[in-house]
């Protein structure tokens, strides 16, 4: 029963993460498109008189709408402002919670891979607690840095020092870890974006303009710089967020160099809306973003690592002891491997009905990745893989 409830747990919370995640990319994406699609309004117009920078006329939902974006401050606030924050601070706090349920809480199995590196269970922890902590305080120093005033070297730099982090946590962690590391590396870097320098600035701006000072540009500017940033970041973490599920890219041998490739497709993917948006031509970018794709997917095609010879035959019998004895103990109706309520994927291989059905998916899983057992916590032996891939690519009869 605790067990279950771990479970369910975890499934109200990614369904909070979930929308939560909605919720704040939307403002984004739509923040950043606004931004991008003002106009300045005509001279001597009562906008501009205002104080108006940019303005825009929409139509949605069966009205019409007008934003408008000051170049400085308005002469005077309204006593309500719409603030934009428990969006960002939902979804990291939702997406910890997550991580620590399903990563930490059972570090020894979902985290560790001995193969890569010997660590126990609080040193796999702390290395990723390290990680995003560490990660938010590199780059915020590099933002106040006098590289912080040119973005593309920035960006180029920051974009290679969170693919070294790749490198070093797939030297630590087994692949599925170290890619959702990676993605709450930066889910920690967005938020803090928020938290320490977006929202701040805003309330300073607003607090001088209501004691009647001219508040500082350097706040709109640096709030500006992270929300870009953060714009940025979006398509490369929500694939971070979603990775687990394609065993092909974090289980390769060079996985930090695909989560690269296919990062840069996403900010380039991103900009090309960016630039877009501006009505500037943008088609090289999903070009670019295109190709990086294509290539991915080439080059992680799964190739199937030599396997011993094959010592006598590979009989149904023989298959399913092995599956019985590697692989029962998470899938079956009732898992006995602690910490697991229920059989991943929802694969059971108790029947030898459930063993034929799923033959592909073993392979997939067991003899192409090697990704199941997860971080071989049953020890299953070259020998034994090579037993089910004779018995599958012969037509796995019983």
């Amino acid at each position: 029963m605790d067990a279950h409830l771990v479970d369910f747990l975890s499934l109200l919370v990614r369904w909070l993460h979930v929308i939560a995640g909605i919720a704040w990319i939307g403002s984004s994406f739509y923040f950043i498109w606004l931004d991008n699609s003002l106009e300045p309004p005509p001279p001597g117009s009562e906008a501009a008189k205002k104080g108006v920078a940019g303005e825009l006329w929409a139509v949605h939902g069966g009205g019409f709408y007008n934003p408008q974006k000051y170049a400085g401050a308005p002469p005077s606030l309204p006593d309500r402002l719409h603030w934009f924050k428990w969006e960002a601070y939902t979804t990291w706090l939702s997406g910890t919670a997550l991580l620590a349920v399903v990563y930490w809480l059972h570090a020894g199995t979902m985290m560790l891979d001995p193969t890569r590196a010997v660590l126990s269970a609080a040193a796999a922890v702390g290395i990723g607690i390290a990680s995003m902590v560490g990660s938010w305080v590199v780059y915020d120093g590099l933002c106040r840095s006098p590289l912080g005033r040119r973005d593309e070297v920035l960006g180029l730099v920051v974009f290679g020092l969170l693919t070294l982090l790749a490198w070093g946590l797939q030297h630590a962690f087994n692949g599925r870890a170290a890619f959702i590391h990676i993605g709450t590396a930066i889910g920690t870097i967005m938020t803090a974006n928020v938290f320490f320098v977006i929202i701040p600035g805003q309330k300073r701006m607003v607090a001088a303009m209501r004691s009647g000072e001219r508040p500082d540009p350097a706040d709109g500017r640096r709030g500006k710089q992270r929300s870009v940033h953060n714009n940025y970041f979006t398509l490369p973490v929500v694939f971070l967020m979603i990775s687990n599920h394609y065993a092909s890219t974090y289980s390769h041998r060079h996985a930090w160099v695909v989560l690269a490739l296919i990062s840069a497709a996403g900010v380039a993917i991103r900009h090309f809306f960016n630039r877009r948006h501006k009505g500037e031509f943008a088609w090289p970018y999903p070009a670019v973003g295109a190709v990086l794709l294509a290539g991915t997917a080439w080059w992680t095609t799964p190739r199937i690592p030599p396997l011993p010879k094959l010592e006598g035959e590979a009989t149904f019998d023989r298959v399913r002891a092995i599956v019985g004895q590697r692989c029962l103990a998470c899938h079956s109706r009732v898992p006995t491997f602690p910490g697991v309520p229920q059989p991943p994927g929802g694969v059971i291989l108790e029947s030898a009905d459930g063993i034929t059905q799923n033959a592909q998916r073993i392979y997939n899983q067991v003899v192409a990745t090697r990704v199941m057992p997860l971080g071989n916590v049953t020890q299953m032996t070259d020998q034994e893989r090579a037993v089910l891939s004779a018995w599958i690519m012969s037509g796995a009869k019983r």
